[in-house]
């Protein structure tokens, strides 16, 4: 029989890292008291009847004696804006409850708030697995948060899990045979609009159940980016294509994508999550006045590599529901992000003459 190779330890745990978790937090007090905490997206469930789930631990851990030791411990199931708690749980020794609001829980163990779940356990077993331990626990209470993304974890880093059926008020508010034929006569006129806003890269796009989505581009001969294709979910707090959608779409169609952009894309802002919000709330505003929305970022995106300035007009339907979103994009010169320039101006004409299209459209129909 041969013998199998033997699994290289990095090699397994890059592996594993295919399957994305959600992250929680399990807390526990030893017997003198003192808390403890620790980052692990090795939860699962077990059982409903009697309602049972686990973790597992490695030996090795600072905080392995006190868990051995207790008879509770709670699983806090993190949001997607509590990175800096799961981070500031994985790191070894320290004072990881400074600063973290927490409540005493069943047993004593703190349970932490603002993450979307807990459970309140009662460990019924622990057994040997390799160089790890399992946990088993008795659920004894437990709660939960609604309207609220969880955090992911996979491949090495933080995700974002986003549903992947359309939002309720997209179905509310038309789609379908509608929006297809909208999609149509706005993509016929792409070449048209091209030519009218002169060396500028043109993007028809939709809101799609991951935020705003490029269903079509016409690149120019001074293209901004070779990362562009049918299927890319663009920024909807930086991008102006993500501006135009959140300012004239239904808020709670847009709500839940804005939250995620303003707790994820960090690397280039100043500022915390309130100074982005207030920026992009006032991005938004203007966008209504104008009629469209802009972005003019000072730095070049992770996207296109390069400063760019960019208008993105809606296209309504018979309804007056936004259907699309029709956008152009340069590289930044001079005068080129002026909202009464040339630009700005002919992609306001292009996209009042779809909508005026869709309503005809619409009348034929009817």
């Amino acid at each position: 029989m041969p013998i199998p190779d033997a699994i290289d330890p990095r090699a397994l745990r890059n592996v594993l890292g295919k399957f994305v978790t959600g992250v929680t937090v399990v807390t526990t007090r030893d017997p003198a008291g003192e808390p403890y905490g620790v980052t692990a997206n090795s939860f699962s469930s077990v059982s409903l009847d009697p309602p049972l789930v686990l973790w597992s631990q490695s030996v090795k851990s600072t905080s392995h004696a006190a868990f051995r030791d207790s008879d509770h411990f709670a699983v806090n199931i993190l949001a997607a804006d509590q990175v800096g708690i799961s981070n500031a749980f994985a790191r070894s020794g320290g004072d990881k409850f400074g600063g973290i609001a927490t409540r005493d829980g069943l047993g004593g163990v703190p349970v932490l708030d603002g993450a979307i779940a807990h459970l309140e356990c009662r460990k019924v077993g622990a057994y040997p697995g390799g160089d790890h331990v399992i946990f088993l626990g008795q659920v004894e209470r437990m709660s939960a948060r609604d309207h609220t993304r969880p955090l992911a974890f996979g491949g090495g880093r933080y995700l974002l899990a986003r549903a992947r059926e359309p939002h309720p008020v997209l179905r509310e508010t038309g789609g379908g045979l509608a929006r297809a034929r909208a999609v149509d006569l706005a993509a016929s006129a792409l070449p048209r609009i091209a030519e009218a806003v002169g060396e500028r890269t043109v993007c028809l796009a939709v809101w799609g159940n991951l935020g705003p989505t490029a269903i079509r581009w016409i690149p120019s001969r001074r293209p901004v980016s070779d990362n562009l294709y049918a299927g890319l979910v663009m920024s909807v707090t930086r991008s102006a294509t993500g501006r135009a959608f959140a300012a004239f779409l239904p808020p709670q169609a847009v709500a839940a994508a804005v939250e995620e952009d303003l707790h994820s894309f960090r690397e280039t802002d100043e500022g915390g999550v309130a100074q982005r919000r207030a920026r992009f709330e006032r991005h938004v505003a203007e966008a209504r006045r104008r009629g469209m929305g802009r972005a003019l970022e000072p730095h070049a995106s992770p996207l296109h590599q390069v400063v760019v300035q960019a208008f993105s007009a809606p296209v309504f339907d018979a309804e007056g529901r936004m259907a699309l979103a029709i956008s152009v994009t340069a590289p930044a010169e001079p005068g080129g992000g002026e909202w009464d320039g040339p630009v700005p101006r002919a992609l306001a004409a292009a996209a009042a003459e779809l909508t005026a299209a869709l309503g005809k459209e619409a009348c034929r129909a009817a």
